[in-house]
């Protein structure tokens, strides 16, 4: 999104740290004096939460051509002479704003430089550096940097058991097709390059994290045996060969390209933390386009995959969404996954980076599994039944047994287990007694990882309740066996809390469990996230089985035999989905990347004859297609008050040889009373032909509660298959405040740059509940000076802003960068919302003694 010119600023950034439940940070760094925002619910359903160290990091985006923008304005035909011309004139352009930047006192060394997917670079800035970057006129926006984590939850899996119930197999591809000659970029953590199950398919790797190392699967420096485990487990989903019992990958011809973006790196509580940060991200993505560093693009991957995951960051417009844009612009197709926080409230919420980028491929997962284990659980507290009746359980193995336990809520403090330096020392008191021994430990909410029920279970806990929805197996036989793991709702969880607090007993009772029929089969796994991107768009745009697949893990058993396991998490949806995509670019060698991201969209199968969602993916069918449309999913706009109109142009490509004969019809979801034109309703399109329908529609009464309007374009082919375009209109909150608070610590003070009046910000909304959070993110937040009602210029903007609590140091300098005469002034704060409507304003006077 193109901002205004900014006016100079006066303003020293002191921080710029998102709320602490969402374990985010800004590019400055969190300031001890700005407490954090007390929202629940926001951790994520699977897997932890690291607390990054980002160092005050920025990405700054140029207002100058990138290759991919050079590419994309040729119309996609450039030479690889022009490519490295075009390339070294981005840095050239580079350089000259860094020099210029440097000349105005703001020296920049920057961390990584961007030219081919933007132009653009990441660095450190301290707060008189960000304010030159941020006025400066070929600069396009300043970022925060942020985190990305793992998509997944990890289990391990012994022996060569691949069942049904204890890990499946992918069951996606293309007969007769294994993605020979296609080459996948992998964005991820390190990858053990010496499993057998990976041999022969991995290229010489690129590692962002540590410019000499090889990509390889590094182990935690300060507690040994837990090496990065993702990228070794995602690499087999796509290209895994030659595995026990027959198991291989979607793509075990293809060739991966590993390229470490995350893993073990320093977290803000002392220790260290698998995560991965939006500058490494980008500069993955831009090794992903052009391996060999050269500025030619020719060598660009067909699929770039992101196992990682900037959570709850679905920006359209952001570093990363313009990357993956440029990255398609040099025919390499982004497979991002959705996010593992479930599903959020009806408009925007739990979809996480890269994946609302226009061009990106966003998957979610399906549970597939046809058995899954379960057991009687009765949970009371006091005499109040919480839970009654048969319930699916985490574990791949059913405990044979019943039991019965007391019930302990372990605070968050306490359950800071997995991937820290104090292993178990939290769960015994001082005399070396286990707090949890004999229990049924109810984890806080973002700590059910693996390796939190592993340790709570070595520490003696008989049971281990996860707070959020959890789908049966997940966890994979790397759960004890005779422990259960079951998955409550936000409210049974909360109701535990709450009973425990006032000193009620809590006790569970687990019956004999079993492998019964799921119950949840062909539906989307409970964390998978969901909604809307920031500009509207449904997403994501397909599913996959995500729940318990087989695949690789890093090391060695005692025996020496490489090691399998099974993992769940849109990551692993994700995989399937690139590696089918890498078999259709083999059958499939005249698509672009557009095209396979258009026809594997358009070829999904519905499940159990649902209209409403994402389909799964069905390569075969994606092999046939002959008419598809851009985009795929499309949102029309935003409906602010009733009677407003929104539409939308999408384009329909026939990528068949023969000539198509089109009718185009709508229909809107029965909550969603709109209905919605399509012009021309017919069509004729020859072979490679290409025509664009006007898609319009009026809203006449907006619903009472914020709302996704939806419904489905069809478009049928005479003697041929039809495509189903899904729609969606948002119908956000209206006249909800972006600001929650707004505060000085002094309202007359005397300029100064060591010792600046403390700016706190509450921006951003966190609706809805724990179960179905709707999240309300700040697209631009601005701090304006005024002096008797007239406005004196912008002392900072900064752009796309998750819900959190912001600080800043106000200085006591103008807009010019002088110091303010005596006098009073006021500050307004503005922060404009992501879908166009008023701007929320707080006012607080000032005096300049």
């Amino acid at each position: 999104m193109r901002t205004p010119r900014r006016p100079e600023i006066s303003l020293l950034l002191l921080a710029c740290a998102l709320a602490g439940v969402l374990a985010l940070a800004g590019g400055a760094g969190a300031d001890e004096r700005a407490p954090a925002a007390g929202a629940a619910g926001w951790q994520s359903l699977l897997g932890d939460r690291p607390a990054p160290q980002l160092g005050g990091r920025w990405i700054v985006v140029l207002d100058k051509p990138s290759l991919a923008a050079r590419v994309r304005a040729a119309g996609g035909l450039a030479s690889e002479e022009q490519q490295r011309a075009w390339s070294v004139a981005a840095g050239r352009a580079q350089r000259a704003v860094i020099a210029r930047l440097a000349s105005r006192g703001a020296p920049i060394d920057p961390e990584h430089v961007y030219l081919r997917v933007l132009n653009g670079f990441a660095a450190s800035l301290d707060p008189r550096s960000l304010s030159v970057v941020e006025k400066d006129r070929d600069v396009a926006g300043v970022y925060p940097v942020r985190a990305a984590v793992p998509a997944d939850t990890r289990t391990g899996l012994a022996g060569e058991a691949f069942g049904p119930l204890s890990g499946r197999r992918p069951e996606v591809g293309i007969p007769g097709f294994d993605g020979s000659g296609v080459t996948v970029a992998l964005l991820d953590t390190g990858v053990d390059l010496a499993h057998p199950y990976l041999r022969g398919r991995l290229l010489p790797g690129i590692d962002v994290l540590d410019p000499f190392g090889d990509a390889s699967a590094r182990q935690n420096p300060t507690v040994q045996g837990r090496p990065e485990r993702h990228g070794t487990e995602v690499a087999g989903l796509v290209v895994g060969s030659r595995g026990p019992a027959g198991l291989h990958g979607v793509a075990p011809g293809a060739s991966l390209l590993p390229i470490r973006v995350a893993g073990w790196q320093p977290d803000a509580a002392g220790g260290v933390s698998v995560y991965g940060r939006t500058d490494q991200l980008l500069a993955g993505l831009e090794a992903a386009v052009d391996p060999n560093g050269d500025g030619d693009a020719h060598d660009a991957v067909r699929i770039a995959l992101f196992g990682v995951s900037e959570p709850f960051a679905a920006f359209a417009d952001g570093p990363l969404a313009r990357a993956v844009d440029g990255a398609a612009a040099l025919d390499t197709l982004v497979v991002a996954p959705a996010g593992n926080d479930g599903p959020a409230g009806p408009v925007y919420g739990s979809l996480g980076g890269p994946g609302g980028a226009s061009s990106a491929l966003t998957v979610g997962s399906t549970d597939t599994r046809r058995r899954s284990p379960t057991a009687h659980v009765l949970l009371r507290a006091g005499l109040r039944v919480l839970v009654s009746g048969d319930q699916p359980l985490g574990g791949a193995i059913a405990p044979a047994s019943s039991l019965d336990a007391q019930v302990r809520a372990l605070p968050r403090a306490a359950a800071a287990v997995a991937g820290g330096p104090s292993g178990l020392a939290h769960l015994f008191d001082r005399a070396g007694y286990a707090r949890v021994a004999g229990t049924a430990v109810l984890l806080p909410r973002g700590t059910s990882s693996p390796e939190a029920v592993r340790e709570v279970v070595g520490a003696g806990a008989r049971a281990v309740l996860v707070d959020g929805p959890l789908p049966a197996g997940s966890f994979g036989s790397d759960a004890p066996a005779d422990v259960p793991i079951l998955g409550l709702s936000a409210g049974v969880a909360g109701a535990v809390r709450a009973a425990l607090e006032r000193r009620i007993p809590v006790s569970v009772a687990f019956g004999a469990s079993a492998f019964d029929p799921n119950a949840a089969v062909g539906e989307p796994a409970p964390f998978t996230s969901a909604g809307l991107a920031f500009d509207g768009t449904p997403k994501p745009e397909l599913t996959a089985a995500g729940v318990g697949l087989a695949t690789a893990d890093p090391g060695r058993d005692e025996d020496g035999s490489a090691r399998f396991g099974a993992i769940s998490g849109t990551s692993a949806s994700a995989a399937l989905v690139a590696g089918a995509a890498a078999v259709l670019a083999q059958a499939r060698p005249d698509l672009d990347a557009g095209g396979l991201k258009q026809a594997l969209v358009a070829s999904a199968r519905r499940v159990r004859g649902s209209s409403a969602g994402p389909a799964v993916v069905d390569p075969a069918a994606a092999a046939a297609a002959e008419l598809v449309a851009d985009p795929p999913t499309v949102g029309l706009g935003v409906a602010l008050a009733a009677n407003a109109d929104v539409g939308r142009t999408i384009a329909l490509r026939n990528v068949s040889r023969r000539p198509l004969e089109i009718a185009i019809d709508t229909e809107a979801s029965d909550a969603a009373d709109i209905d919605v034109l399509a012009l021309p309703r017919t069509m004729r399109l020859r072979p490679g032909g290409r025509a664009e329908i006007a898609l319009s529609a009026r809203v006449p009464l907006l619903p009472r509660a914020p709302a996704a309007l939806d419904g489905v374009l069809r478009i049928r082919v005479k003697n041929g298959t039809s495509v189903r375009v899904p729609w969606s209109v948002a119908v956000p909150v209206v006249g909800s405040d972006l600001i929650g608070a707004a505060s000085l610590s002094s309202r007359t003070f005397t300029p100064s740059d060591a010792d600046p009046a403390v700016l706190t910000v509450l921006a951003g909304r966190l609706d809805g509940n724990a179960a179905r959070p709707q999240l309300q993110p700040v697209a631009r937040l601005e701090l304006d000076l005024y002096r008797g009602g007239r406005r004196l210029g912008t002392l900072a903007r900064v752009l796309d802003l998750l819900p959190g609590r912001y600080a800043f140091g106000i200085t006591g300098r103008g807009p010019n960068g002088r110091r303010l005469r005596k006098g009073d002034y006021e500050l307004r704060v503005v922060a404009a919302s992501v879908d166009g409507r008023d701007a929320s304003v707080r006012v607080l006077p000032f005096t300049i003694a």
